[in-house]
C-alpha cells in the first residue's frame, strides 16, 4: 500500500511515517516506481509505535523497545521505575487537591492538614516495593 493509504488507515500523517522511517522506528519499505510500498503489517507496527508514545516512551526508548530482549530489558526496567515514581507523585497530588477542594481555610497554605500532607510528600518513601 502507498504511504497515503497507510496514513489514512492509521490516522498518522505521512510526514510522521517518513520521520519514523528516518529514525529507524519503522522498517524501510520497498519502492515501486520510486514510491514507498508498505506491507499490511506496517499498520500494526504504527499502532505499536502510537501505543508506546501514549504510554510515555520517547522515540529513543521506542527504538530500544523494538530491539532484542537483552537490549530492551534495561530500558524497560528504567521506564517501569520512572512510571512508579510518577504514580507516587500523582497519588500525592490527588491527596493534596482533594483536601484543598474540601478545605475551609482561607489560605490553603496555612492549613495544618495541607502542610502535613506537603511535608509527607517531600519526605522520600523508603518502603520497599514488590517487583
Amino acid at each position: 500500500m502507498t504511504i497515503g493509504r497507510l496514513a489514512d488507515i492509521t490516522g498518522v500523517p505521512a510526514s510522521a511515517i517518513r520521520y519514523w522511517e528516518r529514525h529507524r522506528l519503522l522498517p524501510t519499505p520497498d519502492r515501486e516506481s520510486g514510491q514507498r510500498r508498505y506491507p499490511p503489517e506496517a499498520a500494526e507496527r504504527i499502532t505499536v509505535l502510537r501505543t508506546c508514545q501514549q504510554a510515555g516512551l520517547t522515540l529513543a526508548e521506542i527504538g530500544e523497545f523494538q530491539r532484542e530482549q537483552p537490549h530492551r530489558e534495561a530500558m524497560i526496567r528504567a521506564k517501569l521505575s520512572e512510571i512508579e515514581q510518577r504514580r507516587v507523585d500523582l497519588d500525592h497530588a490527588h491527596e493534596l487537591l482533594t483536601h484543598a477542594l474540601k478545605c475551609s481555610e482561607e489560605d490553603i497554605v496555612r492549613c495544618p492538614k495541607f502542610r502535613e500532607q506537603m511535608a509527607a510528600w517531600q519526605t522520600p518513601d523508603t518502603t520497599p516495593r514488590p517487583d
